[in-house]
Order: structure tokens, then C-alpha cells, then sequence
């Protein structure tokens, strides 16, 4: 479903404009330090760039519902924490090292988490707090209260409105936009999402509805309204916002990841990457969720990411320059599960642990040229990031070298840019030497706002130098600095908790168009079923329960792993039968989001039947792809 993607629907419009910033004090520039070489960030991307991670919070009526996209015709009842606690939510996110918040305040199905005199899909027509509650309130004075940043996140397409498609609803999203950046104090980031038009309840109209994200949006009248009222807040998302999307909901940026862009509507290959040479600065933003699913499923809690794997999510995210915005969804009490919790401190200890000593401090710092005493070797070492080494303009490719105290061992190495001056080095290498002779330790495409280079062990180095391979103009380097990593403490994964599940274990392929669609039953999200990619002829599995039992609905978990040359499903056809023989229709639909969001799909049947065979058949992938991949299959009772 590509053009109902999360971020596919970009629109084009407005550069981004330069404000003061308190975050990022302006220093006083030293004559004849360099020009600035290309695009350069304003202030508030700067200031974006320093935060380097912060955490997603997906909490809304979906929660309740089991949904990752919901319809719009919830009932706000079903809106019902029973132990809402955003101190125990903004606490999980900053023992796991994150420094801001951003809260959905309105995901897709319409829902509003404050209590807005716009619309009556909101938190006071809920039962929380008898309608007096609201979660935008809440979760802004928790976070402040922690000394975190604050954003929002205000999904444009609205499947409950009914005015969704038209003018009117244009209106009443800029007034939505209004309230929520004049009601909750300063916000360092405003999320627009790419998923925009398609099939919803718009107020009982129950139909699709297309639009031309550009022209009916306006984006820049909405980027420049943001700003008018946030103007310190970086807009994620369309062309002529402060920041864009990775390309991907896995966590993985390219590498390289170039903060620059052409000046023209993203695409999505370009987004992973960034390009060299961008007319525009328009960093990535990497987004993951700590589960499967961005929001909360009882079924996905013996599947939360372990403490490793965020380890890798941080070098394959900001080590690689962007920044890394974690999702870390509540449960329906209203809190982070203890699980996740776990997971959290466990990353963020040792996160802090290692990044706490720079072992090049002490290090004599020499170059094969200087440009002047302003801008001497010695600046990557006095931790001001406004500070740098550099060199004449004519010598672009010059070395650094640094003296190391003795006995000093690390195995990782983290080198800046001064980003005022552009991204400056295109390809570069570390060296090391060891024992009395120099070694490569790795070489790289791009620095920019930071880039840290894990090795497979620890050294004990004498010195090593950073060699500068390629540039277009002379190096600024802010910093490099090396460290010691510290390993996560393990957790172990606890046993799923949602007893409406039915356990596969016994269940058997009786039938499939492709060989090895038992992997579907094994519950291990790194084996697949794969098979060409559906033309004329449909894919089909057919499942034996091994017993009759009442079943509700049927649950898909794509393939995670990123691939281009395989794809998930993008429709389905459900049908159950008691012997085999006789079957009949049970669902049939799209699935939402799934090509990128690669969460778990949970398809409800038209009304919970008996059954002891369920046989699924799939038309086509959701994105044009060699292969058809899905990981498992399951079902539930309710």
C-alpha cells in the first residue's frame, strides 16, 4: 500500500528558516576561519543535531483496540488507562539515555489525547479522569519535570473527520496545529506523518478518499505556522521541513548518511542515504520502535528488542550522524511495561558507561598542516563542539595524528564535524599504530554530525591519526575521541502474557504454493517462508489446527530484516473451514502500512467461527519486489 505509507506522501515547499537559539550559543567567529563549504544547518538544526536521541511515545486509542491503524469510528469509551503514570513513562526514556519526548497527540484514526472544543473524538468525551483528563498536559509537565525537550506528533490524515479531503479539513487541522503549539510550552520537534489519505470512517461516510498531499496541505502555510508559534521546533517530514525521514522504520540509516538532500519532493531511496552535494540540509531522523509494533500488543511482549540490539540500533543510527527517535510504547495502564523497563536501563547504563571517558584526553595532538593557532590541532581535544582543527584552503587532504598516553585501549572512535561549515570531508580512514607499525583500522564515506567506528576488539594503541582520503575543501574537525564500549547486561525475554493467543506448536502445513512454509509456525521472526513474487498466480498457505477451536481473527508478522529483494504481502483472503472440504469467507482486506511499518498485522474475522483449517491467499507484494516474505503466522480467539 505505498501510497498509504507512513512517510511516502511528501510534499514540497518551504526552505527552513534560521532563528536564535538558546541551545546553541553563538561564538564568536576567528578571523580567516574558513568559508562555509555547501549547505549549512540553521540554528535550530543544530541544535536538533545535539540532541542525538529521544524517545517515541505511541499511546492512544489504538492501544485500546489492538490496532496500529485505527478506522476513526472508536468510540472515545474505549479510551481508559487504569494507571496512567507519564513519570514512570518519562523515566523509562531517560534511564535508557534519551533526552526529549515526542507524544502522538493524534494518530490517523482521528483521536485527540487534549482536550480540543474542535473536535468530539477526544480525551473529554472519554471516561479518563470522568473527561477532565489531558494526556498532552500530563506527559508535557512529566517530561519538563525530568529535563527533557518536548515535541508532538499530529498525524494530517484524519479517518474519523468528516471533512477529511476537503477544505474544511484543512482548516481544522491548521487550528489543531495552533492549539497544540501555543497550549504546551516550547516544543524541540513537530512530527507531520506521510501517511495521508486512503479508507476511513469520516464521520460515517465509510469510503476512500485520495488527495495530492502538496496541493491540498499546503505544507509550507503549515511548516511556516509552526514556526511562527515553535520556532525553535524542527518540522519532520515534507520538502522545506527542518528534518527527514531514514527511509525505513527498521532503525538503519545509510551508510553513508549525508545531511544533505536535492531541492525536490524526497524520495525514499535518497532519504536512507542523503546525497552529496544537497542543495538543501535536511538531516534524517531515524525511527524504531522498541517492539515489534509501534503501539502496545499483549503479544508482542516477549518481543521487545534486547539491550544488544539497541546497542547496534545506536552505531547503525546516530553513529552513522542522525539522530535515533526510539519508540517506546504504553501499555493499557498507561505505563511502559517492567519488561521494556529492563531493556531500557540495561541499553542506557551502558551507554553512559561507555561514552563516559574519552581515552584520548592526554593525547598530544599534531597535523600535517595548520591554519593558523585559532584553529590548531589541539581543538579536537577541548570537548567544544564550536571549536575545530583545520587547515589552509588549498590542503584538503591532510592528516592528524594523535599521541596517546600509554596503556591506553579503546574500540571505539567517534569523530566530529563543525557543522556551522558544512559537511566538509567526503571519505576518510583511521589508522592506528600498534606494536611499532601503523594499521588501517577502518575508512569511511562521510562524517558530518558525528560518526563512531565500533571495532571488533579493543587495542592498545601508541597514536593514531585520522587521514583525510577526499574532500572538496579543508577539514573542520571538532573532535575525535576514542572510548572503551561497555556491554549491556542481558534480559532475559519474559513469555508472552496475552492469553487470547492460540499456540501454533501444533498446527501443520497441509498445503502451500512454495516449499518451507513451516517457518511460518515457529514463532522466530528470523525464518521466512519466501516464495517469486505473486503475478498471475496468488500465493497460498493452508493451516491445520489439529483440533476444531473458536477463532477470532489471524495474525501476520512480515520479515524484518531489510531487503530489497523481498517484500510482504499487500492484500489477503481469509477462509476457514471444520473438515477441509468445505470452506468459507471469513476476511479479506489490505493490509496497512505494512512495507514499512513491518509490524505484526491483526486481521479480525467478520465475527469470531468455528474452525480447524485456515487457508490464506495473497495477490500480490506491497511494494514492487522479487520475492514474497512473511516470518509467522498465528491467530487469536478474541
Amino acid at each position: 500500500m505505498t501510497d498509504l505509507s507512513r512517510r511516502t506522501l511528501i510534499a514540497s515547499g518551504l526552505a527552513a528558516t534560521a532563528t536564535a537559539t538558546p541551545a546553541f550559543a553563538a561564538t564568536t567567529t576567528p578571523a580567516n576561519a574558513p568559508a562555509p563549504y555547501g549547505a549549512t544547518p540553521s540554528p535550530r538544526q543544530l541544535a536538533w543535531h545535539r540532541r542525538e536521541r529521544y524517545a517515541f511515545v505511541h499511546f492512544s486509542i489504538n492501544t485500546f483496540t489492538n490496532r496500529e491503524w485505527g478506522y476513526g469510528d472508536e468510540s472515545p469509551a474505549l479510551f481508559n488507562p487504569t494507571d496512567f503514570a507519564p513519570d514512570q513513562i518519562v523515566a523509562a526514556a531517560k534511564a535508557g539515555g534519551m533526552r526529549g519526548i515526542i507524544l502522538t497527540a493524534k494518530h490517523h484514526d482521528g483521536f485527540c489525547l487534549w482536550p480540543t472544543q474542535l473536535t468530539d473524538h477526544c480525551i473529554r468525551n472519554s471516561p479518563y479522569k470522568n473527561g477532565k483528563g489531558d494526556i498532552v498536559r500530563e506527559m508535557e509537565q512529566a517530561t519538563r519535570r525530568a529535563g527533557l525537550a518536548f515535541g508532538l506528533y499530529l498525524s494530517p490524515w484524519d479517518r474519523n473527520h468528516p471533512e477529511y479531503g476537503r477544505p474544511a479539513y484543512v482548516d481544522y487541522y491548521r487550528k489543531q496545529v495552533v492549539e497544540l503549539c501555543t497550549r504546551y510550552g516550547e516544543l524541540f520537534e513537530f512530527w507531520f506523518d506521510g501517511a495521508n489519505g486512503g479508507d476511513g470512517y469520516y464521520g460515517g461516510a465509510k469510503e476512500t478518499r485520495k488527495i495530492d498531499a502538496p496541493k491540498y496541505y499546503n505544507w509550507p502555510s503549515i511548516i511556516a505556522l509552526v514556526h511562527q508559534h515553535q520556532p525553535m521546533a524542527c518540522t519532520f517530514d515534507p520538502l522545506g521541513a527542518d528534518i527527514r525521514w531514514v527511509g525505513n522504520e527498521d532503525g538503519v540509516a545509510g551508510d553513508p548518511c549525508w545531511p544533505t538532500m536535492p531541492d525536490h519532493p524526497y524520495v525514499q531511496s535518497e532519504g536512507n542515504s542523503g546525497v552529496r552535494n544537497g542543495a538543501l540540509w535536511w538531516p534524517a531522523e531515524t525511527d524504531v520502535s522498541i517492539r515489534p509494533g509501534w503501539f502496545y500488543h499483549p503479544d508482542e511482549d516477549a518481543k521487545v528488542k534486547d539491550p544488544q540490539r539497541l546497542i547496534r540500533l545506536h552505531d547503525e543510527s546516530i553513529g552513522r550522524g542522525t539522530n535515533l527517535n526510539l519508540n517506546l510504547p504504553p501499555d493499557r495502564r498507561g505505563r511502559i511495561p517492567d519488561h521494556d523497563v529492563a531493556v531500557l536501563k540495561s541499553f542506557g547504563t551502558a551507554l553512559e558507561a561507555s561514552f563516559a571517558t574519552d581515552l584520548a584526553q592526554g593525547a598530544i595532538a599534531s597535523a600535517s598542516a595548520t591554519r593558523s593557532a585559532a584553529f590548531a590541532p589541539a581543538k579536537v581535544l577541548d570537548g567544544n563542539r564550536d571549536t575545530y582543527w583545520s587547515t589552509p584552503d588549498r590542503v584538503t587532504t591532510p592528516t592528524l595524528t594523535l599521541d596517546l598516553p600509554p596503556n591506553r585501549s579503546f574500540d571505539l572512535i567517534r569523530i566530529r564535524e563543525h557543522l556551522p561549515l558544512g559537511v566538509r570531508v567526503t571519505r576518510f580512514a583511521i589508522e592506528a599504530e600498534v606494536a611499532g607499525r601503523w594499521q588501517r583500522l577502518a575508512e569511511k564515506t562521510a562524517i558530518g554530525s558525528q560518526r563512531i567506528i565500533r571495532l571488533d576488539a579493543p587495542i592498545t594503541a601508541r597514536r593514531i591519526r585520522l587521514v583525510i582520503l577526499d574532500a572538496p575543501a579543508c577539514p573542520a574537525i571538532s573532535e575525535v575521541a576514542l572510548f572503551r564500549s561497555v556491554a549491556p547486561v542481558p534480559v532475559a525475554a519474559p513469555r508472552s502474557s496475552d492469553a487470547t493467543l492460540i499456540s501454533p506448536r501444533d498446527w501443520k502445513v497441509v498445503t502451500a504454493t512454495a516449499p518451507g512454509a513451516e517457518a511460518l509456525l515457529d514463532g522466530d521472526g528470523a525464518t521466512i517462508w519466501s516464495q517469486p513474487a505473486p503475478t498471475t498466480t496468488p500465493a497460498s498457505v493452508t493451516l491445520d489446527l489439529g483440533t476444531t477451536q473458536t477463532v477470532a481473527g489471524f495474525s501476520l508478522t512480515p520479515w524484518r530484516h531489510p531487503d530489497k529483494v523481498s517484500a510482504p504481502p499487500r492484500n489477503y483472503r481469509a477462509e476457514t473451514s471444520t473438515d477441509g472440504r468445505t470452506w468459507t469467507a471469513a476476511a479479506d482486506g489490505e493490509f496497512q502500512n505494512i512495507a514499512y511499518a513491518l509490524a505484526t498485522q491483526r486481521i479480525p474475522f467478520t465475527a469470531p467461527r468455528p474452525l480447524r483449517y485456515l487457508r490464506l491467499t495473497f495477490a500480490a507484494t506491497a511494494v514492487p519486489a522479487e520475492k514474497l516474505a512473511i516470518a509467522d503466522i498465528g491467530a487469536f480467539t478474541r
